[in-house]
């Protein structure tokens, strides 16, 4: 007697029986079709099996799950399963092993990172010492003695005690009968060369010495050779390290506009203000080429530790 329950009738593993019966009824089709057509022998034909479904009415509902659990386990078709799960193993196993090269890579690279930035710090400490030591190692200039006016050249002394002067050598008396000698006023240089840089905002005290070369820039802020001086109408170019040899400039970016700077010649100070700031490449030497107004223009490298390119600060002389 056929069954004419609905699907909604029927539990799953009688679906899961009647689903395994079509897929055999088309696989005997398929290899039908390919024996037709000489592609297949018809001796290797599989045989039937009888995989009719099981009468249900004369069963009880456990018994008929029980039977029908049985049959889907002796047909369940496992060496599939078993393959793709030797191969999601395989994945899994590859996986771990991409997995710990990459940890190993990225050890590696953090130890290479911690020994450069050590080996840069050792660097810089080293340069500082330097720094130190060749700026204790500065001669202090020494005064020049007062010359002992009590005491004329060539032995002729001056009256003393209202006794006569000895006499005059007769070679040397149109000398004395000659009218005297007006002084001369040496005039004084004009201007000097920065000995001092004062800029209150970013702490910075230090000496200026002349010339930028790296021996010059061990002791202090270096001034170019050839440029103003302090106080002349031109431009004062003035540079220092920001991180080694003491790190003179190392805030000098955070100088802002109408911020002052003091240089010093001598003990003339000289009143700058802060009126632009720029980032050049290291080949732009237009920054130090003269100009018509006293300006100051302070280099440093930019940006800190990398120094691929120079910030220079420019102020204006204040009247």
């Amino acid at each position: 007697m056929p069954d004419r329950r609905t699907v909604d009738e029927l539990s799953i593993e009688e679906l899961e029986r009647i689903l395994l019966v079509k897929k055999r009824a088309a696989r005997q089709e398929r290899l039908r079709r390919l024996a037709a057509q000489g592609r297949l022998a018809r001796d290797r034909l599989p045989l039937p099996e009888d995989i009719s479904p099981q009468p249900t009415s004369e069963v009880e509902p456990g018994q008929e799950a029980t039977g029908s659990r049985r049959r889907n386990l002796k047909v369940e078709p496992l060496n599939g399963r078993a393959k793709a799960e030797a191969g999601h193993r395989t994945r899994i196993n590859w996986r771990g092993a991409r997995d710990a090269i990459l940890l190993v890579l990225e050890v590696a690279a953090l130890v290479g990172l911690i020994a450069v930035l050590g080996g840069s710090l050792l660097e810089m400490r080293k340069l500082n010492e330097e720094y130190a030591q060749a700026r204790g190692e500065t001669p202090t200039p020494t005064p020049t003695p007062v010359i002992n006016l009590s005491v004329l050249p060539g032995g002729h002394a001056p009256p003393v005690d209202g006794r006569p002067p000895q006499p005059v050598p007769e070679h040397l008396r149109d000398w004395v009968a000659s009218p005297p000698i007006t002084p001369v006023a040496i005039p004084t240089p004009a201007s000097q060369p920065p000995t001092r840089i004062v800029i209150p905002k970013i702490d910075v005290d230090a000496p200026v010495l002349e010339g930028d070369d790296w021996e010059t820039l061990k002791k202090g802020i270096g001034h170019h050779v050839g440029t103003a001086n302090p106080g002349e109408r031109g431009n004062v170019y003035v540079s220092a390290h920001n991180d080694i040899f003491g790190q003179i400039f190392r805030r000098l970016e955070n100088l802002d506009l109408g911020d002052e700077v003091i240089v010093y010649a001598g003990a003339t100070p000289y009143r700058y203000v802060v009126r632009e700031k720029r980032i050049v490449e290291p080949t732009d030497v237009s920054v130090m080429y003269p100009t018509t107004e006293p300006i100051l223009s302070l280099q440093t490298c930019y940006p800190y530790m990398v120094d691929t390119h120079r910030l220079v600060v420019i102020a204006r002389l204040s009247e």
